[in-house]
């Protein structure tokens, strides 16, 4: 997949997340310092409070500057541009310190016609051609609600989720119970995904399928383990991503480790924390049912880095990306690697972090030796609105990300300044 030509490279040097010279390389003074006034912006409540609000109303109604402002500030942080071209000098700006890059085209939904739907995925088809002319994309990312009207994997999942049998049997029991025209509609989706998958193993692209609300999910599972076991019999094409704060996953990624076996094929995952926590809660006390989440943070980091230690455990027949802006559970990573002999650069070993947070671990990563991609999102303003609305939430709390963020930032910043 893209990956580097460096061979049994080990790790070069001690790695640190504190090194702000490497961590902040990439970017000028100005850039810098932009940085850290939208970080401190983002730090205060009631300022974000009133701008998530105003923010979609100010899109939808049209008014004058706003897509301006957004393009001139948060889009700029977080989003590589508003067409797949426009990714292409921060691409090779990453490129210059070994970092990779995962194109994500921004596409969450809203879209309820056929037309539209085969729209998107011939937009996947064309981000998966450009990857491959790239020497620095290994992988792209995906969203089946980009292609696929949610209210169908809706009811899906639901018919999946009322069966006590096993992911695939579920799954066919489900198809099974449409309606004529439902099953016509999912063999729309079904090839719409098989398209996409096929074509990124023609160019030795990987496909990380993104993870969605749990009411949905089942389906995806479902689909996106029919596309590994034919497509990942030689290399690793297609991954699923695995949510920890749900605590019934670190079950499910070992379920889906057992079944890659049974049926021959390398399982390929993502591990992350998970991004619909505040959604999930909220529907689960609204339906009066046990919430999907974790009962803490502690929990959720206790699965995440057990998951970490079972996937790095059968590195040989899994493939495996740490998706994760938590450092502990980074440098967990690379200790386990070191433990199991892996090389640094192993094919079945990458980190991430989202373009525009976290450079402190992606660079420092990245200047050890191992292999790291930024997740790097493009599309219009309006269509990655909601992607960019989850990260100034995220980013909200002055004690947790924005934070660590702002805390890096100044201390690089005070080395420029003594560094002359």
């Amino acid at each position: 997949m893209n990956y580097s030509a460096r061979e049994n490279q080990t790790q070069i040097e001690p790695l640190s997340f504190e090194n702000t010279a490497y961590a902040f390389a990439y970017k000028k003074d100005s850039e810098l310092k932009k940085a850290h006034f939208l970080f401190t912006t983002m730090g205060k409540q009631w300022l974000l409070k009133i701008g998530l609000t105003l923010l979609p109303i100010a899109i939808k109604l049209k008014i004058p500057f706003t897509k301006s402002i957004i393009r001139n500030t948060i889009f700029s942080q977080f989003v590589g541009g508003e067409t797949l071209e426009q990714t292409t000098q921060i691409a090779q700006t990453l490129d210059r310190f070994d970092v990779k890059v995962i194109l994500d085209y921004g596409a969450e939904g809203g879209i309820s016609n056929e037309e539209g739907f085969n729209k998107v995925a011939n937009e996947f088809v064309k981000v998966i051609d450009y990857a491959a002319s790239q020497s620095n994309i290994p992988f792209i990312s995906i969203k089946i609600t980009g292609f696929a009207r949610f209210s169908l994997l809706e009811n899906m999942h639901q018919l999946m989720h009322d069966s006590n049998n096993a992911l695939s049997e579920k799954y066919l029991q489900a198809l099974n119970s449409l309606s004529s025209n439902e099953k016509a509609e999912w063999n729309g989706v079904f090839e719409r995904f098989e398209k996409i998958c096929k074509h990124a193993a023609s160019k030795n692209i990987g496909v990380l399928v993104d993870a969605e609300e749990t009411w949905i999910q089942d389906p995806v599972d479902a689909l996106t383990m029919l596309m590994m076991e034919k497509y990942n019999k030689e290399k690793v094409i297609v991954f699923n991503t695995i949510q920890l704060y749900r605590h019934d996953r670190l079950s499910f990624l070992k379920a889906s480790f057992d079944y890659s076996q049974t049926h021959n094929f390398c399982l390929g995952v993502k591990l992350v924390r998970g991004a619909y926590m505040e959604k999930e809660r909220a529907r689960a006390l609204l339906l009066n049912v046990p919430s999907p989440i974790q009962t803490d943070k502690a929990a959720t980091d206790k699965d995440y880095d057990e998951a970490v230690d079972f996937c790095l455990a059968h590195y040989e027949k899994m493939a495996t990306i740490v998706a994760s802006h938590n450092e502990k559970s980074n440098l967990l990573a690379t200790e386990i690697a070191t433990k199991c002999k892996m090389p640094a650069n192993h094919p079945h070993l990458h980190f991430s972090q989202l373009y525009g947070m976290s450079d402190n671990i992606t660079f420092n990563l990245a200047k050890s030796g191992y292999d790291v991609s930024k997740y790097l999102p493009f599309g219009p303003i309006e269509e990655v609105i909601p992607y960019l609305m989850r990260r100034a939430q995220e980013n909200s709390s002055v004690g947790g990300q924005t934070g660590r963020e702002l805390g890096l930032i100044k201390n690089e910043l005070k080395r420029r300044k003594q560094s002359g």
